[in-house]
């Protein structure tokens, strides 16, 4: 067995990570790794800190340029086997269309060389080209065929769902969108709570500046003993929201993971709650 790299954390003592079921039967763990923008010289250390510390949800894309890196760092980690880590990748824009974004998931599977991707996500639905509905029906070929596990979508509104829905009678598992407490994404939220479709979150942390500065999330964080990132983290699994946290530091990996064991009484997550102002980090899917 190959030795742990001396610079990663121990497991730590933690509750199990808690899983949520998808409405195709599968589940996906609470909170997950994100890799966008990461240095490909830095996913093999930053992914293995994550494993070691308890993720076991691994987010990739097309379009951070590091597929074959996070597939590598995924299969060739000593301790936790392939079976037990949620890998998703998703398809650009540019990809889209019935025949397209086949050969663009054959190439995102050939560069990740990790056998069956697990979570398949269209990563825009971007109206103006209106081909997100042909790319939908390739990705439910692609799941009847047992190439992925799971299909679900990133950035889509409640139209773009209707439609895809409407469409094809095909749910998607999951919706990866922009939320954060001050774009908490309610509408959306009570859209996939009445379909069974589970949230998630890139940018939970709003990319870790204005929010996290934020003096009252410092406060909540000093008297409840956490940090103002855990503090955060803490209100997203709450409402059952699966946060996608990321960071190449290991010390910064393991106490996002660690929100996982803390909790903050219901007066607090209230005062997040009401933090909501609507500022966006991305882009508004109608525009992108």
């Amino acid at each position: 067995m190959t030795e742990r790299h001396p610079d990663l954390p121990g497991p730590l003592d933690l509750p199990s990570l808690p899983d949520l079921r998808m409405n195709d039967g599968h589940t996906i763990p609470a909170i997950g790794f994100g890799t966008w923008k990461m240095p490909r010289g830095d996913v093999a250390h930053s992914i293995r800190a994550a494993l070691g510390a308890g993720y076991r949800l691994v987010d990739g894309a097309a379009l951070y340029g590091n597929e074959v890196e996070v597939g590598h760092a995924i299969t060739q980690d000593p301790e936790v086997p392939r079976e037990d880590i949620v890998l998703t990748t998703k398809i650009w824009n540019d990809r889209q269309g019935r025949e397209e974004s086949r050969i663009a998931f054959e190439e995102s599977a050939s560069r990740l060389n990790a056998g069956v991707i697990d979570l398949l996500l269209i990563h825009w639905p971007v109206p103006s080209l209106d081909l997100f509905v042909d790319t939908w029906r390739t990705f439910i070929e692609l799941r009847e065929e047992g190439r992925v596990r799971s299909i679900g979508v990133s950035n889509f509104g409640v139209a773009h769902l209707e439609r895809l829905i409407g469409e094809t009678g095909v749910v998607p598992a999951v919706n990866q969108v922009e939320l954060h407490p001050f774009l908490p994404q309610r509408e959306l939220q009570q859209y996939h709570a009445e379909h069974g479709i589970v949230t998630e979150a890139w940018s939970p942390l709003h990319q870790g500046t204005r929010l996290l500065l934020d003096s009252r999330i410092r406060q909540i964080a000093e008297r409840n003993s956490m940090t103002p990132a855990q503090a955060v983290l803490v209100w997203h699994l709450a409402q059952g929201i699966v946060a996608l946290p990321k960071s190449v530091t290991p010390a910064r990996v393991r106490e996002n993971y660690e929100a996982i064991g803390l909790s903050l009484p219901g007066e607090d997550l209230a005062a997040i709650d009401a933090m909501a102002d609507g500022l966006r980090r991305g882009q508004n899917p109608d525009e992108m």
